[in-house]
């Protein structure tokens, strides 16, 4: 094992990791929770007061709040000290975007201007264009965008039709096209705008200044959520670009596209941990305030239920968020130790753990639509009135499942990337140790220790995944990719293997700096999260087999399966009970 990193991307299907080398959120330093401290605080003084008012889009409210942020530091967390910014930690960002994940259709907006709005200039722009625009984007002075998605161009991205043509003079790009659905598109000054040039086949980047002339915009989108969010449609029409906003290279559109949308799903995941915990939070107060029958809900088996469940589900998406974002940033550092620069070596270092982000984006965006939906349930009726916190949660978090690529684009691209890794990367032998494992899949034993077994478990879970991948690769070959229902069987096994692994990795790392006696409860999260993560991945594992294998291979598949996804009887009603009621006691997520 490198001794630098404890696994490189995707390595974690294949590779043990010590327990001592992954991070835990339970480590951060002072620094770090005092700048947690700053967006939560934030967030109580500039943004719940006025959240109707921000849902109403109100005219200059939106940039005045960010550029207060902007006041604060806030908008310039990733940016270097040499351009105005406070140069933290990708852990330290990482933590900062999910205190202000809570921020509803604020967190929308401060997460499109620190990221995909700055970061394209940041990572990929010239010392000129950096020194022009990212001081200024980091105190708020100017605000960003980032202009992809056209009408007829959403996930396929490359297949946009906004056109560059360079000028007679060769002064500048003329810009003609349209972008929708653009986060901030109502008040940002600048735009990282992607075209093609002539007639290239792949895009290029602009930026581009929302004052020059030819630079038009529809009305706001009315949304189902996200409201307070500006989101408009820009067209360009014969807008001259100077050739020195050309933004990378000429043909380097789609990469930059690419390895920006990596760091936005990270990000992302982080980011819905911080709504995750402020709808528990609404949830338990409803519960320990409205009463029925003569009780409060809270004392109800059935509330106790989804409570414990949405607990669960934050604590495992919080767990596998903090185990990549520390592998991301030490991979960053051995880049920049080998000699390449800071901007390189961080999205190269993103890019390492693309198979990550993308799992930790759907994990966490369909975590939080769970949330958010049972907080809806717990309020029973007074969950559908406008009048409640509830429903704006509700109505804001089903845009996550969309934002930086669908779940189905995501998951996808995680089985996608798995597999060609194991096929051209020598270091990766995924296909030997696949083809051992079908050749004889043995059951690990549980024997009776806690945490033997739950490691066995999850061993035998990475083996269920294993053995199904030469059957795949056999039964399909290159046309694998057409086999997206396949495809998507394989991804959330994956996926279920990466948080169950990370939670149980943290609950053993908690338990060794606190002992067992204050660990049990921890204990009744990971016996939850075992129970339910093996029966999801023995379903998807049985959906995948009948598929491909033929009837006699059939039957050996689910003997197999039967073995491996076994996990000892354990009573998760009274594990999901004793989580409720530390929920329901603290009155706020406190895990």
């Amino acid at each position: 094992m490198n001794k630098e990193v404890a696994l490189k991307g995707g390595e974690f299907l294949i590779k043990d990791v010590d327990i001592e080398a992954i991070f835990i959120p339970e480590e951060f330093d002072e620094e770090t929770v005092m700048i947690t401290k700053t967006c939560k605080d934030f967030l109580d003084a500039e943004v719940y007061p006025i959240l109707d008012r921000i849902d109403h889009k109100e005219d200059g409210l939106m940039p005045a709040t960010l550029k207060k942020a902007g006041e604060l530091g806030l908008l310039g967390l990733s940016v270097p000290e040499d351009l105005e910014g406070f140069e933290q930690s990708f852990l330290t960002v990482m933590r900062a975007n999910e205190a202000l994940g809570a921020g509803y259709s604020f967190s929308v907006a401060i997460m499109c201007h620190t990221g995909i709005g700055t970061l394209p200039i940041l990572y990929y722009g010239n010392d000129e264009q950096k020194q022009r625009y990212i001081p200024r984007l980091a105190s708020g002075e100017l605000m960003a965008c980032y202009c992809l998605t056209e009408p007829g161009a959403g996930s396929d991205a490359n297949s946009g039709r906004t056109k560059a043509t360079l000028s007679e003079d060769g002064k500048h790009y003329i810009l003609n096209g349209q972008k929708m659905w653009i986060t901030n598109g109502g008040f940002a000054d600048v735009q990282t705008v992607f075209a093609k040039i002539d007639n290239d086949r792949v895009l290029s980047a602009f930026i581009v200044e929302r004052d020059w002339e030819g630079v038009t915009m529809n009305p706001e989108e009315n949304k189902m959520g996200i409201k307070g969010s500006s989101t408009r449609q820009i067209f360009y029409n014969d807008v001259k670009v100077p050739v020195e906003n050309l933004l990378g290279k000429r043909g380097e559109g789609f990469r930059i596209a690419l390895n920006i949308l990596h760091l936005g799903r990270i990000k992302l995941g982080a980011t819905v941990v911080g709504g995750s915990k402020r709808a528990v939070y609404h949830s338990v107060n409803y519960a320990n305030e409205r009463k029925q029958f003569g009780k409060l809900l809270s004392e109800f088996g059935a509330i106790k239920h989804k409570l414990a469940q949405q607990v669960v589900k934050t604590f495992a998406t919080e767990s596998a968020i903090y185990r990549a974002s520390k592998d991301i940033q030490d991979n960053i550092a051995i880049k920049e130790k080998q000699g390449v620069d800071h901007s390189k070596a961080t999205i190269e270092g993103v890019a390492d753990y693309a198979i990550e982000c993308a799992l930790l984006k759907v994990y966490g965006s369909e975590s939080l639509d769970f949330i958010v939906d049972e907080a809806v349930q717990i309020y029973g009726g007074m969950g559908f009135s406008a009048e409640t916190p509830v429903d704006r949660a509700y109505r804001d978090s089903r845009i996550n499942r969309i934002f930086e690529g669908t779940n189905e684009i995501n998951r996808l691209l995680a089985i996608d990337a798995l597999l060609k890794k194991g096929m051209k990367d020598s270091t990766f032998p995924l296909f030997d140790i696949a083809k051992k494992t079908a050749a004889n899949p043995v059951a690990e034993a549980q024997t009776g220790n806690y945490y033997n077994d739950k490691f066995a478990v999850i061993r035998n879970l990475k083996k269920s995944l294993l053995m199904l991948i030469p059957g795949v690769n056999e039964a399909f070959g290159r046309t694998i990719g057409e086999e997206e229902e396949v495809m998507m069987n394989l991804a959330d096994m994956l996926m279920q293997i990466y948080i169950l692994e990370s939670t149980a990795l943290r609950i053993k790392k908690l338990e060794n700096m606190n002992g067992e006696a204050a660990n049990m409860l921890y204990r009744n999260i990971l016996d939850v999260l075992t129970h339910e993560s093996a029966a999801i991945i023995h379903k998807a594992a049985l959906d995948a087999v009948v598929s491909f294998a033929d009837q006699a291979q059939q039957e050996n598949y689910i003997n197999a399966l039967n073995k491996l996804c076994y996990v000892k009887p354990t009573n998760v009603k009274e594990s999901r009970r004793r989580i409720a009621d530390k929920l329901i006691e603290d009155n706020d997520y406190t895990f």
